[in-house]
């Protein structure tokens, strides 16, 4: 999956993250629902199933921590457009019985090697 080439802007260094966190995911048994939604209430960077809940998943992706880890970079803002994207789409999918939770998976990527790290149940509101 590395070998994939990528130029060093932030946009193409998010879309590996994302390629890299849905395959961890995938490899846990998720099923990958959606990937990139978006509606006018904002974006999803992947929705997926585990188990009986359905999990909408940040992904954040840095080189390194010298401007913090990249969970804490989220806003509030970006937590009200997830939450609110999040609505619509059980809304709109008619899921609105099911569990949910929302994730965050942290991708640290230098050079060759990866590091993730997958927070599980973040607080949204």
């Amino acid at each position: 999956m590395l070998e994939k080439h990528y130029k060093n802007d932030s946009k193409c260094l998010g879309n590996k993250g994302e390629d890299i966190a849905n395959h961890f995911l995938i490899e846990k048994g998720y099923k990958i629902l959606e990937r990139n939604y978006r509606c006018s209430r904002g974006e999803i960077d992947i929705i997926a199933k585990d188990k009986k809940e359905i999990v909408f998943v940040e992904v954040k992706t840095r080189r390194n921590t010298h401007y913090g880890k990249p969970v804490e970079s989220i806003t509030f803002q970006k937590k009200k457009h997830i939450y609110d994207t999040a609505k619509y789409y059980l809304y709109i999918k008619k899921l609105c019985d099911k569990f949910i939770r929302f994730d965050v998976v942290e991708v640290y990527v230098e050079s060759k090697k990866v590091q993730i790290n997958h927070i599980k149940n973040i607080t949204i509101e």
